[in-house]
């Protein structure tokens, strides 16, 4: 039988799990913003909405539509919160290519640390879910994975990678999820010397994943933007410009 710990351990985890979360709110603040945020993404991604995923027991994280330095930008205050826009996709190994996003940092989460679980926060995280073999999960992601579907209706996903702003370590080093393996995050920004100011960046998407994870991908499933604060009990804020994926054979023709 489950204990009440371990339930609470798994509602924990799946606050940073872009394809396991409750049932998406229909019309909030957030489904607003999203919609004209995403007005700016490229077709080959907006075959669904964007929607606003809230995480059991979980306060809900504030996105608002806004233009900000002349740009399209969701703006996202956190206060001991967490949640996600998230937007469902299907994008094939054979397809993916690379990954445009940009953001917006003001100030860091000064007790933040995304290798501690008492401190796992960030004011900006870029989130892909996966699928793959599950067969290969361990006993552990396997058992995590089921109690997920029955919380949320939703198993978690083979792989999730984000893309992260951490307070010190170098960009390019990977985090583990000090709570599940299967999640892992890719520094590309690190401390103070670049905050206030828009970041734009390109990513591929393989090369990241198997630098991550030490294999290849499988199917893209989910794309997401998180900001938390829960676990440090502080307020963030935070800019996302809008998030643009590029197939494999568009990038091939840079």
């Amino acid at each position: 039988m489950r204990t009440c710990l371990e339930k609470s351990f798994v509602v924990v985890a799946l606050a940073q799990l872009v394809a396991c979360a409750s049932a998406p709110e229909s019309a909030d603040d957030a489904g607003a913003a999203a919609t004209s945020w995403s007005a700016a993404v490229t077709p080959d991604i907006t075959a669904r909405p964007w929607q606003h995923y809230k995480l059991p027991g979980k306060q809900a994280t504030q996105f608002t539509y806004t233009r900000l330095d002349g740009r399209d930008a969701v703006a996202v205050t956190a206060v001991s919160s967490a949640s996600m826009l998230r937007q469902p996709v299907r994008i094939e190994p054979a397809e993916l290519g690379s990954l445009r996003f940009s953001w917006k940092v003001p100030e860091l989460i000064a007790a933040a640390d995304m290798a501690q679980r008492e401190a796992d926060d960030s004011p900006v995280r870029l989130v892909l879910a996966f699928e793959g073999d599950r067969s290969k999960l361990s006993a552990r992601n396997a058992m995590l994975s089921e109690l997920a579907r029955s919380l949320t209706g939703e198993e978690m996903p083979y792989a999730t990678l984000m893309y992260v702003w951490c307070n010190q370590r170098a960009p390019g080093s990977v985090i583990i999820n000090p709570r599940t393996d299967r999640i892992r995050k890719l520094v590309v920004e690190s401390g103070p010397a670049k905050l206030n100011q828009w970041l734009d960046y390109e990513r591929n998407i393989r090369a990241d994943y198997e630098k991550a994870f030490g294999e290849a991908p499988g199917a893209l499933v989910a794309v997401g933007i998180m900001t938390d604060s829960d676990n440090t009990q502080t307020t963030t804020r935070a800019w996302y410009g809008p998030v643009r994926l590029l197939p494999a054979v568009l990038h091939s023709k840079r």
